[in-house]
């Protein structure tokens, strides 16, 4: 038995109980059916031949027994249909909670890489299609087996000759469902593509609907959703065919089965070969066997669907973090914030080119660094190697002489903030939204950190004030206003060492004045890594840092590489100029 199915099985382990119990009753059900028609063949085959009055108090002893175990088999389908798929939901709920915790663990460059509606899917779509293989799969076998090798029993017992007329039809039938199945299928995943198509692009219309009506160009729009929708429309039709094929054939073999059985009966009664009780007894016992058989088919599209979202579900559960806290990996204590880059390298991938080359810089605790150079030349992801988004690829990184590779991995995060210029803000409050920086915080906290970030004001001018909602991603707000509020989140979080990736690139002249002041605020007495696109604001650093493809090319104060005129001066006056 392989890993991945031991795994599977394994999600039963905690529901045992109901998992037995489920199938208890399915087998229970599954008797009832079959014993029913014995006791309608019994009544007009045995009890009608008795004298009248001894028939009738057996007739009515009969129907209430028959009553009675009507009610337990309703009781049997009630419990499985429910029970069953809470079962099934209680499984999909623990592998939907393994795999968010698992996408929770995964490192940046897992991400780079992932479409976010593919993550999505593995959440929601493959995983209702796993539960539901899990929840029906075994019942329904046992069900199909039971009724399916039951009734072929009774009814050999009975009589070979019509068993066999009855039976014949099986095969054929098998056969037929499962080829317009295999189309019917096929269909409906051309109609999952061609909905997805038009979910992506009426996405794609509305996130877009100021650029749409800038250009006046809804027509435009609603031909190529036009042509989208046609597309679903033919897709649906074309998968209605199959259907109406598979269910109405299905239908029909049925009756067929029924009309076989009834003439050969009728025939061998005449010959005296069959009692016409017996051939009731058949006539109950067709659908015991022909609904199993749609029954197996769709089992069968069952489990493909289910096992394939379970293989998907694999695949990501298998795919190791490359980021993770090595063995004996301790806490950062008492940080003073002395960051040193020794011969540091690091590229993406295994085959690409290198983005930082022997990198070596020391910073000490509590300055103020810029890093300047052109898009491309690694001043983004020197940053990002501090908090370990990714790995170095040689050399090693020391926050006060420790390597951050022996470094719990949330206790580095813990002490290092981040400013970015595409700020994120989270579906929520004001309040929520800056809490983010300290999950524990008091109001008072909240308020105070707003108001070392000047976003107090303007956020008490707000509807609601810090109670306000902000929309998805806060499009609610000014570019300048989500700034102040992810500074915010920072003063709250209060880290010994900043990162202030681009933080005002984004941000008009005023705006910028305020989120700078805030920021050089923030920065007070804490290492500070700044990247900067707009020199203008880094005039003020202890030592700014030049650095191209082939590593630090200048460092000095803005003072020292003005008069040294080279690369940073060069970009200074051509900024100026502008």
């Amino acid at each position: 038995m392989n890993h991945k199915i031991k795994k599977l099985v394994a999600y039963y382990k905690p529901y045992l109980g109901l998992f037995w119990a489920d199938m208890f009753f399915a087998i229970l059900g599954a008797a009832i059916t079959l014993v029913i028609p014995l006791i309608v063949r019994y009544i007009t085959g045995t009890v009608i031949l008795q004298e009248p009055g001894e028939a009738m108090e057996q007739i009515l002893k009969l129907g209430v027994f028959m009553l009675v175990l009507v009610l337990v088999e309703c009781f049997c389908n009630y419990f499985i249909s429910n029970y069953g798929h809470v079962m099934g939901a209680k499984i999909e709920y623990d592998m939907r909670a393994e795999i968010f915790g698992h996408y929770q663990k995964l490192s940046f460059s897992f991400f780079d890489n992932q479409k976010v509606g593919q993550l999505m899917s593995r959440i929601t779509s493959d995983l209702f299609d796993i539960s539901e293989l899990l929840h029906h799969g075994p019942e329904d076998l046992v069900i199909s087996v039971i009724k399916i090798v039951g009734s072929f029993m009774i009814l050999i017992s009975i009589d070979v000759k019509l068993t066999l007329i009855a039976f014949v039809f099986i095969p054929i039938m098998l056969v037929y469902a499962a080829y317009f199945n295999k189309r019917m299928k096929r269909a409906f995943k051309r109609n999952r593509a061609k909905i997805a198509d038009i979910n992506s692009q009426i996405e794609d219309n509305l996130s877009g609907i100021r650029v749409v009506k800038s250009f006046a160009n809804e027509k435009v729009e609603l031909h190529k959703f036009e042509e989208g929708n046609q597309g679903f429309l033919a897709a649906k039709k074309n998968s209605y065919i199959y259907m109406a094929g598979y269910n109405s054939g299905l239908g029909a073999f049925t009756t067929m089965i029924t009309i076989a059985v009834l003439v050969f009966g009728a025939m061998l009664i005449t010959r005296g070969q069959v009692d016409v009780t017996d051939l009731i007894t058949f006539l109950l016992y067709i659908n015991t066997f022909t609904d199993p058989v749609k029954k197996l088919i769709t089992l069968t599209e069952q489990f493909q669907n289910g096992y394939s979202g379970y293989e998907r579900f694999m695949e990501m559960m298998e795919i190791e973090p490359d980021i993770v806290d090595k063995p004996g990996a301790v806490e950062l204590k008492n940080v003073k914030g002395d960051i040193s880059f020794e011969d540091v390298s690091f590229q993406y991938e295994e085959n690409s080119q290198q983005v930082l080359n022997h990198i070596n810089l020391q910073v000490e605790a509590g300055s103020y660094i810029a890093l300047v150079g052109s898009s491309g030349a690694g001043k983004s992801t020197l940053c990002s190697l501090i908090p370990r988004f990714y790995d170095v690829s040689g050399g090693v990184i020391r926050i006060d002489g420790q390597d951050i590779r022996d470094i719990k991995l949330k206790s580095l995060r813990d002490h290092i903030g981040i400013v970015q210029q595409d700020v994120y803000l989270f579906v929520g409050t004001v309040a929520d939204n800056i809490r983010y920086g300290k999950p524990q915080a008091t109001f008072e906290e909240i308020v105070e950190a707003a108001k070392n970030a000047n976003a107090h004001e303007f956020i008490m001018g707000l509807p609601d004030g810090y109670d306000t909602d902000i929309g998805q991603r806060g499009v609610k707000l000014s570019g300048g206003q989500k700034q102040r509020l992810s500074i915010a989140r920072v003063f709250l979080k209060n880290p010994p060492i900043l990162i202030f990736d681009e933080a005002t690139s984004a941000l008009d002249n005023e705006s910028e004045k305020v989120v700078q002041e805030s920021l050089e605020k923030l920065a007070k007495n804490r290492t500070t890594f700044v990247i900067a696109h707009r020199l203008s604001t880094i005039k003020n650093a202890e030592k700014i840092l030049v650095l191209t493809d082939n590593g630090i090319e200048e460092s000095g104060t803005h003072r020292e590489l003005l008069e040294k005129g080279g690369i940073y001066a060069h970009l200074y006056h051509m900024q100026f100029e502008e």
